[in-house]
């Protein structure tokens, strides 16, 4: 039997022409249309082809400072480093890349290993902290594009994965090397940690998603392993919508440290992209050093050689076909289509 692992992702425009990133912006506003209230399929259409247009140019000018996004291409590093620790492990599986947004499309990965002829499917997001519009939204991508082929094939969905120790330790370890490298203390009064998590509309906190949960106890643990007593968390928020967002923004937090140090660690992703590269890099930096501080942002550690063990443990119950709760598996609660497991849920007694 032949599993393929559907690595889960948001995708970014890898040329950022005007057409792409148009029909980026179209894609992401389209997906989150019922945030603004009830609408005709047309006028979400209309709007968010409205809201595209008004973020486009700014878009593409953050595309050209940092280069083009490396999302993609790390991405595809991942799947191809958990295709070498399963061959490792003598796991019959194939994995594939699926994005949300950009090309390869979920719904392409899904028909090309329906015509590669596996046997049973696994939905892999590769979002550390899990959200609504992003590990859930995926995986119901994922299985209407199965729908979409009438294709008859088990899928195994996994959702949060965060409190995987090995991924923990790569997180706390990749703070703890950056700050050595650049001769901070993070104990030193002198030198504020902040947490700097992608907002969510508050509208899925509402509705039940656990995003804010997972994101202050990461943080907790962050801090405990790097044995920082004290620390400040801010959300990244788009404000394309006028709705309300997770608070406080970093932007506040960061404008109101005392102290001479801001190191920010942006624990929300797992990739390089626009959100880090310019909305940190530049921008963020940017206002930190206009108020005096001296800016540091943690890289992500996305091709640290232990990852590909926490993804391959991740999806080695569905392959190895055993109970997926002897590795702490349990049914989620952000999702809560029956066998969709994470290791967040709390346990049921």
């Amino acid at each position: 039997m032949t599993t393929g692992v559907v690595v889960l992702n948001f995708g970014e425009p890898a040329e950022p022409t005007r057409d792409n990133v148009l029909d980026y912006l179209k894609r992401i506003f389209m997906n989150n249309a019922d945030l603004e209230g009830d609408t005709t399929e047309e006028e979400a259409r209309q709007r968010s082809r409205q809201l595209a247009e008004r973020r486009v140019s700014s878009l593409i000018e953050e595309y050209e400072e940092i280069g083009g996004s490396p999302l993609d291409p790390q991405a595809k590093a991942q799947a191809d480093a958990l295709q070498a620790e399963l061959d490792e492990r003598n796991l019959d599986a194939k994995t594939y890349v699926g994005m949300q947004f950009t090309e390869p499309f979920i719904a392409d990965a899904v028909a090309q290993a329906h015509e590669d002829g596996v046997d049973e499917l696994i939905g892999l997001p590769i979002y550390p902290l899990c959200g609504a519009s992003t590990t859930v939204a995926s995986l119901e991508e994922l299985t209407d594009s199965v729908a979409g082929l009438n294709w008859d094939v088990p899928v195994h969905e996994v959702t949060g994965w965060h409190k995987h120790p090995t991924y923990n330790r790569i997180r706390a370890s990749n703070i703890q090397r950056y700050a050595d490298e650049q001769g901070l203390n993070l104990a030193d009064d002198d030198t504020e940690l902040v947490f700097s998590a992608h907002g969510t509309p508050t509208h899925y906190l509402e509705e039940g998603s656990r995003y804010d949960i997972y994101v202050d106890e990461f943080c907790d643990v962050m801090a405990s392993e790097l044995g920082v007593e004290s620390y400040s968390l801010g959300f990244q928020n788009h404000g394309n919508r006028k709705i309300p967002w997770t608070e406080p923004e970093v932007e506040d937090v960061v404008t109101e440290i005392d102290a001479e140090h801001v190191v920010v660690e942006p624990i929300s992703f797992m990739h390089e992209q626009s959100e880090t590269l310019s909305e940190l890099d530049d921008e963020l930096r940017e206002e930190a050093e206009e108020v005096g501080l001296d800016f540091y942002r943690v890289p992500v550690p996305h091709d640290d050689d232990r990852f590909s063990g926490v993804l391959s443990d991740l999806v080695e119950p569905f392959v190895a076909d055993f109970d997926p709760s002897y590795y702490q598996f349990r049914q989620c609660q952000c999702k809560d289509t029956p066998g969709t497991m994470c290791l967040n849920a709390p346990f049921q007694r």
